[in-house]
């Protein structure tokens, strides 16, 4: 029964607008807009009302969808009447301004009248984009966009905020291709754009397009400064073919297929200017299947509750709609946002005030601030575990395994952050806790003995650190076995202890030992297996092993590529440190095609020219390249020239008058990168700046060994990433290629090398 006139009363809180926008496929998109206000009506007892307009004047079928007939007024009726009514106020009010023009003139329409009911089991409602008379086409053709935007450019905006005013969701389904009506949609009305597009370029292009000019305009122009939510859906993928699903998304630069993550996740940070951001997991649940895309009316899924399972509609749009409807950011995660969700509704609710309902809360937060502390979002992490470890103690008391749970990480994040004072007094007081509750050798108060031994080395208290570890080591041995995982962690945390310490050969001891171990009981590819195979390279790069260390690289490598993927963090990671150690050998040929490989993977995941890759310029690479091609013979003779007399000095040993003239009186360099690695551990940011920028010079000198410029080298890139300066980081990159440059030409000259 079709209800012929709507009344609808303002509701407590402006709603949203979102407009749908294809450049192609018109009927994906309108089966899109027409499930997600189903599912969006269904919601909240479905007491929640939602508008759907109709904006595609050349081929509209919103109505079709849900089988409305009749002749009932729309868009274009609608903004006939508006223009007529700006005619008059120019007439009757030409002092008025736009803003006031464009409220006398919506105030003075009766938009109820142009709205219909369409579902009597929801409140969902629809605006048509006309009457569907003999004169439509030639009414639709001949609506003047640009001028009633010309008339009074508040009038779209005013439009949109004065629906938001009665409905919870206004979804625009606007036409395709480019044109004053799709400008209208997308960039004066929105505040959210769902923009569709299919396995084609051209398809592509066109959205990215129409974002990119919403955006710019929004930014330029100070009226229409407001925030423009982008969610891109990739539809028509075929689900079957998971080869080419993953060609489509990733790309292959060899056969000059771009994929269209990397170009989407370029296009938002261009957008709203992010450094850097991921579409990983939302593009690992939003895609719209190849059958969805082009389904028909009848398969609008009006019944959701009768359309369950994963491979259907309703999952489809109900897994986008956990991004769309609160206003998420795609590159968010999923599970940030289910955390977010479950945080919202512990806080609002109607047991939110009880104590009861304090435990639940504050183990959403704890889950939500440890995912914060992963993702690197420190502060924000830290809000959330203090008010969870707030909630634990006031509902559960101090001594409950929860509370200590909390303290725990709260700690660790402290010590993670550079608060180290703060961080060793709370797990001083987590290991007495634990000591008084559970006793001295319990698996937890042994954890938290270790959580206090890698603070105290952090600290520089290293003996002590020690001497902690060493007795949780014997503990757990006595406890567990020589051969158990919780021993051999021990050890693991002794060596680490030691190499800081600068004991590398007891320390590599201890890594051999945890390594074989847990290629016993993990697998030499587990990933607990694969970062001890990681250490221990590092360690042997410091002591000059730099044949094992690649070997022991190569092997991790080659686990990555297998079970992450060859585009993955870890993997690309794992070639960066194979890549230094090819340079310490002087072996330039692998250098310059593990190089290519990481250009080629960055690529893939990035597109051509990521803002915040930092690489080595092109440039650069020339530069090695023409290097490599004037010493070609004379870099295989780089291992068989004589050591100069300063070549291989061990740390804390002699340097060259030069560089004991810039480091001070009775210091070393070893001492200096002591100090350098202290204050990036305690995140002393300026401090760790300035001295990096002291040692710049120093460490690339000549009579400078192997090991110790490898391990300087590494801290001052580490420092001038943590500033986020790309330019410092750029430039010690082209004095390290410099000092290469230099060593290849002496090794060409015949010349004693004194860089090895």
């Amino acid at each position: 029964m079709e209800i012929n006139r709507i009344t609808l009363p303002p509701i407590s809180a402006p709603g949203a607008v979102t407009t749908f926008y294809s450049y192609e496929s018109g009927t994906a998109r309108s089966v899109a807009l027409c499930s997600m206000a189903v599912l969006l009506a269904s919601r909240q007892n479905a007491t929640v009302p939602v508008l759907m307009i109709d904006w595609d004047t050349e081929a509209p079928a919103l109505h079709q969808l849900f089988g409305r007939g009749g002749q009932r007024p729309g868009v274009l009726e609608y903004f006939g009447a508006c223009r007529e009514q700006l005619d008059s106020l120019a007439r009757t009010h030409p002092e008025a301004g736009d803003e006031e023009r464009a409220q006398l003139a919506l105030e003075a329409i009766d938009w109820e009248a142009y709205i219909e009911r369409v579902d009597d089991s929801r409140p969902l409602y629809l605006m048509r984009a006309g009457v569907f008379d003999d004169s439509y086409g030639e009414r639709a053709d001949r609506m003047d966009w640009d001028g009633l935007f010309a008339a009074c450019p508040a009038l779209f905006r005013g439009f949109a905020a004065h629906l938001a005013q009665h409905f919870q969701h206004v979804l625009v389904d606007a036409r395709g291709g480019r044109s004053a009506a799709v400008s209208v949609c997308t960039t004066l009305l929105p505040d959210k754009l769902v923009g569709l597009f299919t396995p084609n370029q051209r398809s592509l292009d066109g959205m990215a397009g129409v974002v990119m000019r919403a955006i710019d305009y929004r930014c330029s122009h100070e009226e229409e400064q407001r925030p423009l939510l982008v969610y891109p859906l990739p539809c028509a993928v075929d689900s079957g073919d998971s080869a080419r699903r993953m060609l489509w998304r990733r790309g292959d630069p060899h056969k000059g297929v771009p994929g269209y993550q990397a170009a989407l996740e370029q296009l938002l940070r261009a957008c709203y200017g992010l450094a850097r951001l991921s579409l990983d997991s939302y593009l690992d649940e939003v895609q719209l299947q190849l059958a969805s895309a082009t389904a028909g009316g009848e398969h609008l899924g009006l019944h959701p509750e009768a359309d369950p399972d994963r491979f259907s509609l309703t999952r489809s749009f109900e897994t986008l709609l956990a991004w769309v409807a609160p206003g998420r950011f795609p590159w968010q995660a999923r599970a940030e946002i289910e955390l977010l969700a479950a945080v919202e509704a512990a806080r609002a609710g109607p047991e939110a005030g009880a104590d009861a309902a304090g435990v639940p809360l504050a183990r959403h937060l704890a889950a939500l601030g440890v995912l914060y502390r992963e993702q690197g979002r420190a502060r924000q992490a830290q809000e959330l575990l203090e008010e969870s470890l707030a909630l634990r103690q006031r509902q559960l008391g101090n001594d409950a395994a929860e509370t200590r749970c909390a303290r725990a990480a709260l700690a660790a994040l402290l010590r993670d952050g550079g608060k180290l004072d703060e961080a060793r007094f709370m797990m001083q007081m987590l290991v007495e806790d634990s000591t008084r509750v559970l006793g001295a050798d319990h698996p937890d108060t042994l954890a938290a003995g270790a959580a206090l031994a890698a603070t105290l080395a952090r600290l520089g208290d290293v003996e002590q650190a020690l001497e902690l570890q060493a007795h949780i080591a014997d503990s757990c041995e006595a406890r567990h076995g020589a051969g158990h995982m919780a021993t051999l962690d021990s050890v693991a945390a002794q060596a680490d202890t030691l190499r800081r310490k600068g004991e590398l050969s007891r320390a590599r001891a201890l890594y051999e030992r945890v390594l074989e171990g847990r290629q016993r009981l993990l697998g030499t590819e587990h990933e607990d297996t694969l970062r001890c195979t990681e250490q221990l390279a590092a360690l042997l790069c410091e002591l000059g092993d730099l044949a094992h260390a690649r070997k022991l690289q190569e092997d991790v490598l080659r686990a990555r590529e297998r079970h992450a993927g060859h585009d993955a963090a870890a993997t690309t990671q794992a070639r960066e440190v194979l890549a230094e150690i090819f340079a310490a050998q002087g072996d330039l040929d692998a250098v310059r095609g593990m190089q290519e490989t990481l250009a080629q993977a960055r690529a893939r995941r990035f597109g051509p020219a990521p803002p915040d890759a930092p690489s080595v310029p092109l440039r650069l690479a020339a530069r090695i390249e023409e290097s490599v091609q004037q010493v070609s013979r004379g870099l295989q003779a780089i291992h068989s020239i004589p050591s100069g007399p300063h070549e291989a000095f061990a740390p804390g040993q002699r340097h060259t008058l030069a560089d004991l003239g810039e480091l001070g009186a009775g210091e070393s360099l070893d001492d200096k990168l002591a100090q350098l690695q202290r204050l990036i551990d305690n995140r002393s940011a300026r401090e760790a700046r300035a001295l990096a920028d002291s040692l710049r010079k120093v460490i690339l000198r000549p009579s400078v060994a192997h090991p110790l410029r490898r391990r300087g080298a590494k801290m001052i890139k580490q420092v001038y990433l943590q500033n986020e300066d790309k330019d410092a980081w750029i430039s010690f990159k082209e004095e390290e290629v410099t000092c290469l440059e230099g060593a290849l030409f002496e090794a060409g000259t015949g010349r004693p090398l004194a860089m090895r």
